[in-house]
């Protein structure tokens, strides 16, 4: 089954699509899904490009895998459908925003209202097998994903690009940092949070870069459901 990429998404990424690594993406993420339970679902494979048009992305987050446990993945890195109980390293994101603006915990782990202020929530596989982490990995995605960050990279206006962790730092030269921002410190997973998450304040910096381009700053606040 072809994917199917976001309309608004279509032509920045028309030529990525006609490359020939992309139908064979295609076909293994079919053969995964006709033997086992893949995660996010085929519909919400691409819900990082639906809920932020480009023309509205003012902030890209880079995840790495989507989560692969049931009910969690819906296609948008870190966050979670309503209802299920946000994993280690989102109320790791939530004890942060904490101290760095105050933020209460929400009830939830459902990030689709940052995601329409202009948040890429852009994890780098955007696939995975049941239980199995990391399972589609070099598969393809990567290059797809990366042509995605290239693109955001090439808005005139300037973006912030949000690395967590040493995965996502490799995407730094892909970034032009002459006309975008980079924040950037250790992954906030349990493994590594103590190790230079806490405390890095990642939430006041973006929204004082947004300010220093002339944007609106991020509500950070998630509200209840």
């Amino acid at each position: 089954m072809p994917f199917a990429i976001p309309a608004d998404w279509q032509p920045i990424l028309a030529a990525e699509t006609q490359k020939s690594y992309f139908p064979l993406l295609e076909r293994f993420v079919d053969d995964e899904r006709s033997k086992y339970a893949v995660y996010p679902p085929a519909e919400d494979v691409f819900n990082a490009l639906r809920y932020t048009p480009y023309a509205q992305v003012k902030v890209l987050l880079l995840g790495q895998d989507p989560y692969h446990d049931e009910g969690q993945a819906h296609g948008l890195c870190f966050s979670v459908r309503p209802g299920i109980k946000p994993p280690p390293s989102l109320m790791n994101i939530f004890g942060e925003l904490k101290s760095d603006l105050g933020c209460t915990f929400p009830n939830n782990g459902y990030l689709v209202p940052w995601a329409e202020q202009g948040i890429l929530l852009l994890n780098a596989v955007l696939t995975v097998r049941a239980h199995q982490p990391n399972s589609h990995k070099d598969k393809g995605w990567e290059t797809f994903t990366d042509a995605v960050i290239r693109k955001v990279n090439e808005k005139p206006d300037p973006v912030v690009f949000v690395l967590w962790g040493g995965y996502a730092r490799k995407k730094v030269p892909l970034i032009d940092t002459s006309r975008h921002t980079i924040v950037q410190s250790a992954h906030p997973s349990p493994l590594s949070a103590r190790s230079g998450f806490f405390g890095s304040k990642p939430f006041s910096k973006i929204n004082a870069a947004l300010e220093r381009a002339g944007k609106s700053p991020i509500n950070w606040q998630l509200p209840n459901l």
